[in-house]
């Protein structure tokens, strides 16, 4: 095996990890990151999500100004229902503090349950 045997092994790898390297190089220009719960791309925010049982969640999110109640299990996601949310009634909710929000009265509410 001489040299240029091992140069033609080696010109693919070094070819494979430069061309990697541009693509990382690119996708940090453009600022497409995903970082924690928060998406920036498709402005993803999980605002809570509930265990329900093992490897099964309900989850609130909000989609761009929709809010989403999805049910979440190993292999499916499902959407239960879209609420119908005023951002100015979130403010106003917030800046009560006599109104305790957690994540299961939101539900209820929402659903219609008292």
């Amino acid at each position: 095996m001489g040299f240029l045997d091992v140069l033609k092994a080696l010109f693919p790898l070094v070819l494979v990890i430069g061309l990697l390297y541009a693509v990382l190089i690119f996708i940090k220009r453009k600022g497409i990151t995903v970082t924690g719960k928060r998406s920036k791309i498709f402005n993803i925010d999980v605002l809570s999500t509930q265990s329900i049982m093992p490897k099964k969640y309900i989850s609130v999110v909000k989609v761009e100004n929709k809010y989403l109640v999805l049910g979440i299990s190993e292999h499916s996601i499902n959407l239960l229902k879209e609420l119908d949310i005023d951002e100015n009634q979130i403010d106003e909710e917030v800046d009560n503090d006599t109104i305790k929000n957690n994540f299961l009265d939101t539900l209820k509410k929402n659903f219609g349950m008292k």
